[in-house]
């Protein structure tokens, strides 16, 4: 059974930081390019980061771009999303998803909410 487990999400104060980490399996992880997904009430999902198989390419939207580090571990089949200066418009229900053509695997969320 495919399983892609968010966690490490929470309610912190604007500027705060937080780290989301999604452990994967049922797959070959490294196999995978993984995302992380994000999706604020009344809003579509949006693509906030993303890494390659090998860790060397990565990208950010460009709002967390600066504040935001992607990594994965593939030994531990763990995709980390560190974000700092957290801003209340990141508040938003944080996925994970492993993609490798055509196949595209989502988990279930991880709750951040930033205040004021």
């Amino acid at each position: 059974e495919v399983q892609l487990q968010a966690s490490g999400g929470g309610l912190v104060q604007a500027g705060g930081s937080l780290r989301l980490s999604c452990v994967a399996s049922g797959f070959t992880f490294e196999d995978y390019a993984i995302g992380w997904f994000r999706q604020a009430p009344g809003k579509e999902r949006e693509g906030v980061s993303c890494i390659s198989l090998s860790e060397g390419i990565t990208s950010y939207k460009k709002s967390v771009k600066g504040r935001s580090t992607i990594s994965r571990d593939n030994a531990k089949n763990t995709v980390y999303l560190q974000m700092n200066s957290l801003k209340p418009e990141d508040t938003a229900v944080y996925y994970c998803n492993a993609r490798r053509w055509p196949t595209n695997y989502w988990g279930q969320g991880t709750q951040v909410t930033v205040s004021s």
